[in-house]
């Protein structure tokens, strides 16, 4: 059973992983059954959520999604919850449930984008299946397989009198977004009152054609839509539109803030890739150097304009993101760790971070995290996921064990989780030198093992490069399962076939990429040639009057 985490996603106090063969690990404070342990007590490492009993007799099912909101979780295979449920965000019943339970209304409701409003009304429909889910403050989003969302719990909806003014309306079955009818809803994120989501301009999503809307309340400007008043019906934010020179890839939301990850949809030579926040900023939560709120999106400048993000997350009054070639930064509350002022750094140490700050790998050279796969923020910690998904750091506040550590103090840097593979990992290697103190070594075996350590960071340094030169080219993560089958069967890689097959098998949009990537490397190496042949020029001439000659 793999242990590889593949991935995250981070509550108010707690956090869950979701591994490679579809098991999920929780940790953290286990009030209200958050945890999904059956048990209200708190864990201090990573434990296995068990869901035996709750499936109909069909054993255990293998999940694909996890997501984590103040008090609630809901996992998806189908969808399952567990934890606080007071204003239904567990979508079934009344009752908080301290294990897993499925949620039966997606059975009995059909897809918007199929149906029409009366059919829906009379439940002629198909079980429903669902590809994503978001959780945050107390409502949960699930988008299905034919890009529908789905709302419930505590969640904006217009009001019953005037459906210009929104209100906060709990729900405890999944509700459509009919708003979206006809188009695809790509990314969704919610805050403690506010929603954003990525939608297909068109029908069908087709690559950077994704419009951003916003709605739920505003009072802090967190809907990007230049004022403070509150939205009952999603509005497009001007800045994310169809015409916008910027995709949207990633979204994410904060208590009362919103951070977006995009990349231009045209390039010449490099990707430039860039995060936007806005809505609440008097805790640095922004990243734009003041304390000041803003009311429409505005580019996080103290991030390195040649960094290509792909992990966005935002805390309750922090933010965070990741680098595909393993660089952290986050910004906000008592430098940018979500922490307390009463219960963190101290002296000149203390205060909210206005910029972004650099967390750092404390076991490699640089303090780049190795092949980096994703982060996600709680209330005040911070969980990234790297070493392909074999490793887990955390840092901030340690109160009930959320950091994974097996003991409750804060911690201001990244430290490693007590990951169950790193533990088995610890066992094996502590039973490995048991036996070899007790064989006794020899200067081969020595020589072997600090070769295996050589390799070792020779592949971690391929892996991360190979992954920046995957999204640099392609636009998204390099995934393992989608590598040529030819590497696996054959000694032989045949680059040019599997170029003809990539080609073959890409869209428009992505041959376009392709085609824009190669004419910027070769527009850069022309450029390069004409500067090194000025340069010699120079030098010649320069040369040649030193000596007295004309040249």
């Amino acid at each position: 059973m793999t242990k590889k985490v593949v991935s995250i996603a981070a509550g108010e106090a707690h956090t869950l992983a979701l591994t490679g063969d579809g098991s999920v690990f929780s940790w953290g404070r286990g009030t209200f059954g958050r945890l999904g342990t059956g048990k209200e007590t708190d864990e201090l490492s990573p434990v296995r959520v068990s869901f035996r009993g709750g499936s109909g007799g069909r054993g255990e099912p293998k999940f694909v999604g996890v997501a984590a909101g103040a008090y609630h979780m809901a996992d998806d295979g189908s969808v399952w919850s567990w934890g606080y449920n007071i204003y239904g965000q567990l979508g079934h019943g009344e009752e908080n449930s301290s294990v897993p339970k499925i949620i039966e209304q997606f059975k009995e409701l059909g897809a918007p984008n199929s149906l029409s409003r009366d059919q829906n009304a009379n439940r002629q429909t198909t079980p429903l299946k669902v590809s994503s889910i978001k959780a945050g403050g107390m409502m949960s989003l699930a988008i299905d397989n034919l890009g529908a969302l789905w709302i419930w719990g505590n969640s904006p909806q217009p009001s019953s009198t005037e459906e210009e003014i929104f209100s906060l309306v709990s729900s405890s079955s999944p509700l459509p977004v009919w708003d979206f009818h006809g188009h695809t809803v790509v990314k969704v994120a919610c805050g403690n009152e506010h929603v954003v989501a990525a939608v297909s301009a068109g029908e069908n999503f087709s690559g950077t054609d994704l419009v951003c809307y916003a709605w739920g309340n505003n009072n802090h400007g967190q809907l990007g839509l230049g004022d403070k008043e509150g939205r009952a019906r999603p509005q497009a934010i001007s800045t994310f539109g169809e015409d916008s020179p910027w995709a949207i890839y990633e979204i994410s939301c904060g208590a009362f803030h919103t951070a977006i990850l995009t990349h231009k949809k045209s390039y010449d030579q490099e990707i430039e890739s860039r995060c936007w926040t806005f809505g609440l900023g008097e805790n640095g939560q922004l990243g734009h150097g003041t304390a000041m709120s803003t009311s429409l999106p505005e580019p996080v400048d103290g991030l390195p304009m040649e960094t290509i993000l792909i992990s966005l997350d935002c805390g309750l009054f922090h933010t965070s993101v990741l680098s595909a070639s393993g660089e952290v930064w986050s910004w906000g509350m008592e430098k940018g760790l979500g922490l307390c002022p009463d219960a963190s750094l101290a002296g000149d140490n203390a205060g909210d971070a206005l910029f972004p700050i650099r967390h750092r790998c404390s076991e490699t050279p640089g303090g780049l995290f190795p092949v980096p796969v994703q982060l996600a923020c709680g209330a005040a910690h911070t969980v990234l996921v790297a070493g392909d998904g074999e490793k887990l750091w955390a840092w901030g506040r340690g109160r009930s064990g959320v950091l994974g550590r097996g003991q409750t103090a804060d911690s201001f840097v990244p430290v490693p989780l007590m990951w169950p593979s790193l533990e088995a990992g610890l066992k094996r290697n502590y039973e490995s030198k048991a036996s070899f103190h007790r064989s006794g070594s020899s200067s081969s075996e020595t020589s072997a093992m600090e070769e295996l350590s050589v390799l070792r960071e020779k592949l971690t340094l391929m892996e991360r490069y190979a992954t920046v030169l995957h999204v640099s080219i392609f636009r998204k993560s390099l995934d393992q399962r989608n590598l040529p089958k030819s590497l696996y069967d054959s000694e032989v890689f045949d680059i040019k076939r599997e170029l003809e097959n990539v080609m073959e098998a890409a869209d428009t949009d992505e041959l376009a990429r392709l085609k824009m990537f190669y004419e910027g490397m070769l527009s850069a190496v022309k450029d390069r040639l004409m500067k090194r042949r000025i340069q010699e020029v120079v030098k010649e001439y320069i040369r040649s009057l030193s000596l007295g000659r004309q040249p």
